[in-house]
């Protein structure tokens, strides 16, 4: 159904982000994604870049497609990637400090239980 240019689908909300961070939930894609935060990539640089068969990277970036993360583009031979929108580079700065926030009070825990067990 489309109502003033915008389409309405069926599932909710809160479904629509847990599909999105079940595809934020492999490693190649997050690295993909951070490799593409500066500029259009080629898919060779990519391969270069992630150490990966190339059959396992085209399977990542058509899921990344698929979920409207990143675009792709022809120039000749040659296909580039890029982020659909900043938006993605931002959700992943937040992630980044999310676990950055995380880990220092992981840290400053394990601090603490080291004094105490020295202390005693």
């Amino acid at each position: 159904m489309v109502q003033r240019g915008v389409m309405k689908t069926s599932v909710p909300l809160y479904q629509a982000k847990a599909d999105l961070f079940r595809t934020l939930g492999h490693p190649v894609r997050i690295r993909v994604l951070e490799l593409l935060q500066h500029k259009p990539t080629a898919v060779r640089d990519l391969l270069a870049d992630l150490e990966i068969e190339s059959s396992n990277l085209s399977q990542q970036l058509a899921v990344l497609r698929h979920a409207g993360l990143v675009t792709s583009s022809r120039e000749g031979s040659t296909v580039l990637y890029t982020l659909s929108t900043p938006d993605v580079a931002d959700l992943l700065l937040v992630g980044r400090r999310l676990l950055e926030a995380m880990w220092s009070d992981t840290e400053g825990l394990l601090a603490e239980l080291r004094q105490t067990d020295d202390g005693e």
